[in-house]
């Protein structure tokens, strides 16, 4: 476990730059002695006789000038670190606050380092690690589906989880540490029985969290989808007609998309990457060309591709050669233009116009229908690659356990790979990660947080 550390730091706490507010935090157990030296109250008090949380207006005198701003006390162990904190919120400005964080220093305190207060949140039995992580994934969130997953992580779904399957893992250890005190062989034939249900249970438990990891890699990254179709066919116009956006420019001249362009698109909280390109043809045109075979190459790395074909016309060799291509993909046929013919000529798995906006919402409930795998608005899901390699680690040694069993091995033997499951689970909370891991975590983190 990490040492503890006595001595008061202080950041900003807000971006940097011009605003309306800027916040200063200082955390440590002299951080409400040097706020007595910098601030007082319009009753002349001082932040050691203000009642904890509660703000209060008054003066900071720092050096080369005054500043009305607002702080509030917060008394250990009641606070965000565990430690004695004080906030300053003072007017908006880079000078101001600058100025702030230098008397802080001046009179004790010492620059915080990147995620340095959330460590201290965690070293202080405030927060287990991952619920930091999902702190930090709240604020990093681009998607409504970020949001739910960094805020089931911030209030202790995953980890309540592995917490279960380590009291299993130390309930089992208990009995296995009797068995070698009492040797019988009823006791150990017992004790072995128990050790393959257990672990068992333990698996399937692993097994569904992992499961969900395909999703979770989903609302992480976002689902990349991939436009593909002759020139002319409307692919530009369904990329604007998506995001609400003239984000590709859209002619009646054949190439006008001669490379890749991307956007970022939410559909129902996920987050989708589209990605139009130059029409599938044949050209002299070196740098269409090179744009053509870029596309081509995308179509195996992608999520699905959205076939284009023009619904108003017969199938011609450019449908057929983008159908042969993503034969073996997922895919969505999308027959466009159905606003130009009566009755569609080509069979496509759902029809549009893109100035049509119903059609469009169709065509974002098919997408969301073919990608997305399970709800992810309800249940545990892990987005966090860490928390998967801790628990394949810890199904692999539960495995192991398992087989050694089955091969006539002794329990002390077996509770090696039990103590190991335990261990690589723990990495999920934190209560078995080593400094140098936990130091890398919260080294990831912004300034002031």
């Amino acid at each position: 476990m990490l040492k503890e550390t006595n001595n008061t730091i202080v950041a900003l706490s807000t971006p940097l730059g011009s605003g309306a507010i800027c916040v200063v935090r200082m955390s440590g157990e002299d951080a409400i002695k040097i706020a007595d030296k910098l601030f007082a109250n319009s009753k002349g008090k001082k932040p050691s006789e203000f009642v904890s949380r509660m703000m209060e207006l008054g003066e900071f005198k720092a050096d080369g000038f005054c500043e009305q701003i607002l702080c509030v006390v917060f008394r250990a162990p009641n606070s965000f670190t565990g430690e004695n904190l004080v906030e300053f919120q003072c007017h908006g400005g880079i000078r101001i606050a600058d100025g702030i964080i230098k008397s802080c220093i001046s009179h004790g305190a010492t620059m915080a380092t990147a995620g340095e207060f959330s460590k201290r949140a965690f070293i202080n039995g405030k927060m287990s690690l991952e619920k930091a992580e999902g702190m930090m994934d709240m604020i990093n969130a681009e998607s409504e589906a970020e949001i739910r997953a960094g805020y089931d992580l911030l209030k202790g779904k995953v980890g309540k989880e592995t917490i279960w399957a380590q009291n299993k893992l130390v309930d089992l250890l208990s009995e296995v540490e009797v068995s070698f005190d009492y040797p019988e062989e009823d006791i150990e034939y017992v004790t072995k029985e128990k050790v393959q249900k257990v672990a068992s249970e333990i698996i399937a438990k692993l097994n569904t969290l992992i499961e969900t990891s395909e999703v979770g890699k989903q609302i992480k990254d976002g689902i990349s989808l991939l436009i593909l179709g002759e020139p002319n066919v409307g692919k530009s116009s369904l990329l604007n007609a998506l995001t609400q956006t003239s984000r590709a420019i859209v002619t009646d001249i054949a190439g006008t998309t001669r490379d890749t362009i991307e956007e970022t698109l939410l559909i129902d909280g996920v987050k989708f990457k589209i990605i139009d390109t130059a029409g599938i043809h044949k050209t002299e045109d070196v740098v269409e060309n090179l744009g053509i075979e870029r596309a081509k190459d995308l179509i195996n790395s992608v999520d699905l591709c959205l076939c284009l074909v023009d619904c108003s016309k017969k199938r011609n060799e450019k449908d057929e050669e983008v159908l042969a291509l993503t034969n073996n993909v997922s895919r969505i046929v999308v027959g466009n233009k159905k606003d130009l013919a009566k009755e569609p000529k080509q069979v496509a798995d759902i029809y549009i116009s893109t100035a049509d906006e119903k059609s469009i919402n169709e065509l974002k409930k098919k997408i969301i229908k073919t990608t997305v795998k399970q709800n992810i608005s309800s249940g545990v899901v892990i987005t966090n690659a860490r928390h998967l390699d801790a628990l394949k680690r810890a199904k692999k040694h539960l495995e192991k356990a398992l087989s050694s069993l089955k091969d006539g091995a002794s329990l002390d033997l077996v509770s090696i790979d039990l103590n190991l499951a335990y261990s690589a689970l723990g990495e999920i909370t934190g209560n078995t990660s080593g400094e140098d891991i936990i130091s890398s975590i919260f080294a990831k983190f912004c300034l002031g947080k």
